[in-house]
């Protein structure tokens, strides 16, 4: 039992005399390229070590700006999905919207009973484009604003009117807050 203590005691020697020399290979060869400017007494830092240092450094910069690419991209994906479903919404409702136009024009045309269920319909179809957010552009006594207003007629203003006013509305413009659906076409006191 002896034995095997004293050779385990000696492989331990044996080890430790091996890894004294190695590392004191290793602090010959640092010190042989280290910089002759270096301060004594701060130990040279590993050139390995530094350079993975620089390379996780440039690797969280590069993480961090596709993070923030990224979170920009999903915020104008976001912003273009929901103004192309606004547009689309628009757009369905455009189409519409002569069915309003009919529908008043039936109004000036039709019996009483008749005239009460056209009015209920109108009712609820104003009601859609309030909820929508879609208002109407009826500028008549207004100056003409070419920004709302299509000027389709022009017709010389009266004694005591002032040119550049709407005198009448021949179809009603509509508007979803600043954006013009279909303006409205007018005539125009010149």
């Amino acid at each position: 039992m002896s034995e095997k203590k004293n050779s385990k005691e000696r492989a331990e020697q044996a080890a430790e005399e091996v890894l004294a020399e190695t590392a004191a290979e290793e602090a010959q060869a640092e010190t042989a390229n280290e910089p002759a400017e270096e301060p004594a007494g701060q130990p040279a830092p590993d050139p390995e070590l530094v350079k993975a240092q620089q390379e996780a450094a440039d690797y969280k910069d590069k993480w961090v700006r596709s993070v923030a690419e990224f979170e920009n991209f999903r915020k104008r994906n976001a912003e273009t999905r929901h103004t192309s479903y606004m547009e689309g919404r628009a757009d369905v409702i455009v189409k519409v919207l002569p069915v309003g136009d009919n529908l008043e024009r039936a109004l000036l045309t039709c019996d009483e009973k008749t005239k009460k269920g056209i009015e209920m319909v109108l009712r609820s179809f104003k009601a859609l484009l309030e909820g929508e957010g879609i208002e109407e552009i009826n500028p008549v006594g207004e100056e003409f604003d070419p920004k709302e207003c299509e000027a389709i007629m022009s017709e010389p203003a009266a004694d005591g009117v002032e040119p550049g006013y709407v005198k009448e509305v021949f179809l009603k413009g509509y508007k979803r807050g600043e954006k013009i659906l279909r303006f409205a076409q007018v005539k125009v006191t010149t």
